[in-house]
């Protein structure tokens, strides 16, 4: 039934496209499309994407896993990454996003079409994916952000994806989206074993009180939820949405040989938690004066 009723959305969303456009919003941050040498992260995770916008390719034994695309020009460079780690874009099975905005979903739709891989979202962006942005609570309006995609598979907190010899618990992280979520998951290469985290770091993009946004009532008790959730969390390597929130570049430099330990910063992770919950509490106290 969930899947007839998203499959006739998407077909409502496609015909509402033609009196529509696909107008990605133009941000002065030439790091979101800047070009990035891919590299193996730990075990079979590698990092595919932009030099900030991260995308992330596992690999597994019955094909790959995408997660985030960046903006709509990405494709190209992240089909580019993946043949450069002699992977092949066609074996992508599963696409997956962190949040359902443009600079994440941006090239999603096309590598869909390339690939025929199954997309699964967080319940919280299902709406979102499918009308391309256009009903987000703070980035939405009367044009689409970037190309709706058809979703193949809805997924709530703590579900388990699974491709071959991978499995993935989803985290329902919402916030930043309503369904911005984190992943978790196990990598081996020839020495251990890790435990991966893909964070979704909760920022705050809105400069309204929480109060003042009736598209999203519960916005405020979502961001609560997902700070202590995150800071509950076990792991030994963590990576993120954005390479500048986990560091990437001062921990990485192109050429540089596979270590894995440079990704084990709980220290760093717990600061990005704590500049957000400073956040959050300085707008929750400002309201409430």
């Amino acid at each position: 039934m969930r899947n007839t009723f998203l499959t006739a959305l998407f077909s409502l969303v496609c015909l509402a496209g033609y009196a529509q456009q696909v107008k990605e919003p133009t941000l002065d941050k030439p790091e979101w499309s800047r070009p990035y040498q891919p590299f193996r992260i730990a075990g079979n995770l590698y990092y595919v994407g932009t030099y900030d916008l991260a995308s992330y390719l596992i690999t597994t034994s019955k094909g790959n896993i995408l997660i985030n695309t960046g903006l709509a020009t990405s494709g190209p460079m992240i089909k580019a990454n993946i043949e450069a780690l002699g992977f092949r874009l066609k074996d992508t099975k599963i696409l997956l996003t962190t949040q359902a905005h443009f600079d994440h979903m941006g090239a999603m739709a096309a590598i869909k079409k390339m690939t025929g891989a199954r997309m699964m979202v967080d319940a919280g962006d299902s709406a979102v994916v499918t009308d391309g942005g256009s009903s987000d609570y703070e980035m939405g309006g009367k044009d689409m952000l970037f190309e709706p995609v058809r979703i193949d598979r809805i997924l709530h907190d703590k579900d388990v994806i699974k491709l071959g010899d991978v499995q993935i618990v989803m985290l329902h992280h919402p916030g930043h989206t309503k369904g911005s979520c984190s992943f978790l998951f196990d990598v081996k290469d020839e020495k251990r074993s890790y435990k991966v985290l893909i964070a979704n770091i909760p920022t705050i993009i809105t400069d309204r009180n929480f109060s003042d946004i009736p598209a999203y009532p519960g916005i405020a008790d979502d961001y609560a939820y997902t700070l202590d959730a995150m800071k509950k969390l076990s792991f030994d390597l963590w990576v993120a949405s954005h390479a500048s929130q986990f560091g990437l570049h001062e921990k990485h430099k192109p050429g540089d040989a596979y270590n894995p330990a440079v990704f084990m910063d709980r220290k760093g992770y717990d600061e990005d938690l704590e500049d957000v919950q400073e956040q959050f509490s300085r707008k929750v106290n400002a309201a409430g004066k």
